[in-house]
């Protein structure tokens, strides 16, 4: 942006020592959006006292949580949003900057891979065990427990980048490459858990949910694919001293598999310096709750 007399005399206001003026000047320079950015950056360069660095780094930081905010809420007016760029949206909270093409190009990538190997004729676990050599054999795709020590791994980028994930971020690549390949695998809301199902059938999520689009044929774990069966479900929801209820079973939303991430996301920041950021992980999930 073109550096005015307003923007200059805002900038050289940044290290007034009253908050109440900082605060001013502040939301003023909010107001001129991701334009401004550039200039902020330049001011961060020539500036050397590291106060006034710090509030130059806050104010590059609120813009781009302020441009996240309407992004994500405009994804989530969508019919049916889609599930990797939701995932793309939370890790632009931590990498602004991050290109999406680079996402989008590594999932095409394996998609293709995986449509040259599957056919009519085969069953839905062989579907299934083709997806799986793709992901985890040739792709290359590790999975580890959630570990909130390990933040990256809840950023998609990071996740295709580093090819380690947990079962969240796993899970979100697995259910995108099913919906490309038309396959009916939703996650599902196992307690404590984050495992796919493969259905008999497609669920609508624009229609009112009914009983017949519940017909779960195995379970999946998105660590690193393992086949589950309805025994195997029910066998840990006794260990677990949980009685099976039907929402267990019920498909959960894309906008509730990206409030889940965010909500897991925000635990990774439990430092005192980062409880902010806890704040406004929090305030996106309930964005996208329509509060």
């Amino acid at each position: 942006m073109h550096e005015t007399k307003e923007i200059n005399a805002l900038f050289h206001l940044l290290d007034d020592p009253d908050q109440e003026v900082y605060d001013t000047v502040a939301s003023k320079i909010l107001l001129f959006g991701k334009e401004i950015i550039p200039n902020l950056e330049n001011l961060w360069e020539n500036t050397v006292d590291e106060s006034i660095q710090e509030r130059i780094e806050q104010l590059i930081h609120r813009v781009h949580y302020m441009d996240l905010q309407m992004a994500l809420a405009q994804w989530n007016k969508a019919e049916v949003p889609d599930l990797l760029q939701g995932a793309i949206l939370v890790a632009r909270y931590q990498f602004p900057d991050m290109q999406a093409n680079s996402v989008h190009n590594e999932i095409e990538k394996i998609k293709r891979n995986i449509w040259l190997e599957l056919n009519n004729y085969l069953t839905p676990l062989e579907q299934i065990n083709v997806l799986n050599s793709m992901i985890y054999n040739y792709f290359g795709l590790k999975g580890e427990e959630v570990a909130y020590v390990r933040k990256n791994q809840f950023f998609i980028n990071q996740v295709l980048e580093s090819k380690k994930g947990n079962p969240l971020t796993n899970g979100i690549v697995y259910q995108s490459l099913c919906a490309m390949l038309d396959l009916p695998v939703y996650a599902v809301n196992i307690p404590r858990q984050f495992i796919l199902a493969y259905f008999d059938s497609f669920y609508d999520f624009s229609e009112p949910a009914s009983p017949d689009d519940y017909r779960i044929l195995f379970f999946i774990d998105p660590i690193q694919g393992q086949i589950y069966s309805h025994q195997d479900v029910e066998n840990y929801l006794k260990r677990m001293s949980l009685p099976p209820t039907p929402s267990y079973y019920t498909p959960q939303s894309n906008t509730r598999i990206i409030q889940f991430l965010l909500e897991e996301l925000s635990k990774c920041f439990q430092d005192d310096k980062d409880m902010y950021k806890q704040e406004e992980l929090k305030n996106l999930i309930r964005l996208l709750s329509g509060e």
